[in-house]
């Protein structure tokens, strides 16, 4: 079950100005082609549909990660972002051929951000070389690096990034495993990463990390222990439209999983507050 196949709205009210921080689209294909070298053929999901999907939730703001089937032609990132400039940010996928020019464009088109895929399943993990390179050219424009990356590679990984000279953000709550739970190894090398000031994480991904599925208290819990670790540098998105799910997905689902991670004070600084500042937004 998806959003798509069965929408509802959900039990849970969200706050003014909720942001959705991790979430993609997909085409029109027509419009935007797909890499030839794509890891995976996506449906079309739109910038529409993504809309459409954050009125039933009741979320405000967006950012918009772009999808490892574009590469780095962020041309839908920019188009969708352009439909309310205001409200909606992206995070980019580059490379040494992107130019300055193209920088600053993504940079004034609402790019904040890029991101690294280290999961061995799309076959993405960069040259370090390269990830320093980039890292160093995005630096001077305040933007953060985003890391996809398996759990079983944290260890491998954590002294990279606690080098870093920007901000990171670890995708969907370091793919651990719910199962292993809370004194899982990968677990608590997540947590020993955002004990560094420049280490955020986005409790994103509850399909992911779940053992059980729907409606993911497992993974919940884990959510509420990492916003009760770092509560002003965690952020909160759906995935929609969920690459590669391991459990069925209705979005609703995970917004009514929030009042397990913290009070209002704490869901607030998650959808709100904290995304404001790592984004951008109102500035």
């Amino acid at each position: 079950m998806t959003a798509m196949d069965a929408p509802r709205a959900p039990r849970h009210a969200l706050p003014p100005g909720a942001c959705d921080a991790h979430c993609h689209v997909w085409g029109p294909h027509a419009r935007f082609p797909l890499a030839p070298d794509r890891p995976y053929d996506p449906p079309e999901r739109d910038k529409e549909v993504l809309a459409a999907l954050h009125r039933r939730l009741g979320i405000a703001r967006t950012v918009i990660v772009q999808a490892i089937v574009h590469r780095t032609d962020n041309a839908i990132l920019l188009d969708a972002i352009a439909d309310a400039p205001a409200d909606r940010r992206g995070i980019a996928l580059i490379d040494d051929a992107t130019t300055e020019a193209e920088l600053a464009r993504l940079h004034a088109g609402g790019v904040r951000g890029i991101r690294f895929g280290f999961v061995r399943h799309l076959a993405s993990r960069p040259d370090m070389a390269l990830f320093r390179r980039l890292v160093a050219r995005i630096a001077p424009l305040g933007w953060h690096v985003q890391i996809h990356l398996d759990a079983a590679d944290l260890d491998e990984l954590a002294p990279e990034l606690l080098a870093l000279p920007v901000p990171f953000v670890i995708d969907h709550m370091g793919r651990v495993d719910a199962a292993a739970g809370p004194d899982g190894p990968a677990f608590r090398r997540l947590l020993d990463l955002l004990r560094d000031e420049r280490g955020w994480v986005k409790v994103s991904g509850a399909d992911r990390v779940s053992a059980a599925g729907a409606p993911f208290r497992d993974a919940g819990d884990l959510a509420r222990r990492l916003l009760a670790a770092a509560p002003d540098r965690t952020v909160w998105g759906t995935d929609f439209p969920h690459p590669n799910p391991r459990h069925p997905v209705e979005d609703a689902d995970l917004v009514d999983l929030l009042p397990a991670m913290g009070d209002a004070a704490a869901l607030r600084r998650l959808l709100v507050d904290n995304p404001a500042r790592l984004y951008g937004f109102g500035a």
